[in-house]
């Protein structure tokens, strides 16, 4: 007979707006404490992910996905659960260096991630 295991609770995230969908991630070693609402890039060669910054050359500089949760890859990979799709709080991303919310946005809209300022 199937048991049910806890596996933790779930806090609703203020800046994940609405509906969104999110998949299980590998953060690359060395990446170091990342927060959540990072934007994200994955590198080419592994298909792991890093914080996007726009001057990287490995693929990292496109944004891919926004860090669900805060992680900490200073030593080792580390797996995490990052949003692929959805409305999200432009004031709440953190974005690498180079990177603007207009920059980020552009690419956000072609993987139906929206960036809104919420009213209020």
């Amino acid at each position: 007979m199937a048991k049910y295991q806890d596996e933790g609770t779930f806090i609703q995230k203020t800046w994940a707006l609405g509906h969104w969908r999110a998949r299980k991630v590998t953060v690359k070693a060395g990446a170091g404490k990342l927060d959540e609402a990072t934007v994200l890039g994955k590198i080419d060669a592994d298909g792991k992910y890093i914080k996007s910054l726009k001057a990287a050359t490995d693929g990292s500089q496109t944004p891919d996905a926004i860090l669900a949760a805060a992680v900490d890859a200073t030593g080792v990979d580390v797996e995490a659960i990052v949003f692929i799709a959805g409305e999200f709080d432009q004031q709440a991303l953190i974005l690498g260096a180079g990177h603007t919310l207009g920059s980020v946005d552009a690419v956000f809209r072609t993987k139906s991630i929206w960036l809104v300022k919420p009213m209020g």
